[in-house]
């Protein structure tokens, strides 16, 4: 299995735990996760493979940042996308949590505007 793909993997599942607060978005807001998880996936299949780090030999978990990091460093993802998507998906969560859905759709439309087609 590649390190790409295992690194998606866990941060997908990471993410999936966090604590939900089903507000008026959140269906959106999986659609568009499912979306980024998707996105980065194809990336992370179609590009380049690094060695191992020596962190991953001590059978620690990657987190959403160190994947971001391997992938920003191996070209498959901008580091500017990938904090753009990550602060428009908190600001998504945060908005549907204080019932704000307009917010919440602003910060998915960002999200999906820094994805791309």
């Amino acid at each position: 299995m590649r390190i790409q793909q295992l690194a998606l993997g866990a941060a997908a599942l990471m993410l999936s735990t966090l604590p939900g607060f089903a507000g008026d978005c959140s269906q959106a807001i999986a659609e568009t996760q499912a979306k980024i998880d998707a996105k980065l996936g194809a990336a992370a299949s179609a590009g380049r493979a690094a060695p191992e780090s020596s962190a991953a030999t001590m059978h620690r978990q990657p987190t959403p940042g160190s994947i971001t990091t391997a992938e920003t460093k191996l070209g498959d993802v901008s580091s500017e996308t990938a904090q753009t998507v990550r602060v428009a998906m908190t600001r998504a969560r945060e908005a549907d949590r204080a019932g704000d859905q307009r917010g919440c759709e602003q910060a998915l439309a960002d999200a999906q505007r820094a994805l791309g087609p």
